[in-house]
């Protein structure tokens, strides 16, 4: 079954940086879109990065210049390099691949930017 498996979250002050981990299983890795989310307290979750599987990426406005998401088809891991965090950023952020029409999530990685 697909398994979506979120690391590298935690506590980081502004300014500071984070880079979240998902090891994606059950499905074939190289030939589908994967993106990031993330969901804070109160809020709807919300699309922060996608990548296709050539390698083009896209990113909700708040993030462009500070975020870059990455893929290793190889190892069937997506990334999400996070740069110049803001409190703003602060969320569960969640893997995400889309097939056959439905969502499969991870089960989320807990990112809080504080001072």
């Amino acid at each position: 079954q697909v398994q979506l498996v979120e690391s590298g979250g935690g506590l980081v002050q502004p300014g500071g940086s984070l880079r979240l981990s998902c090891a994606a299983s059950g499905f074939i890795f190289g030939t589908k879109k994967l993106g990031w989310y993330r969901q804070a307290p109160g809020k709807q979750r919300e699309l922060v990065a996608t990548i296709t599987l050539g390698g083009t990426r896209n990113y909700v406005d708040s993030v462009k210049g500070r975020f870059t998401i990455s893929r290793d088809n190889g190892q069937k891991k997506v990334y999400l390099q996070m740069d110049t965090l803001k409190p703003e950023d602060t969320a569960v952020y969640y893997c995400n691949v889309a097939i056959s029409g439905e969502d499969y999530w991870g089960q989320g990685t807990q990112v809080t930017v504080s001072s």
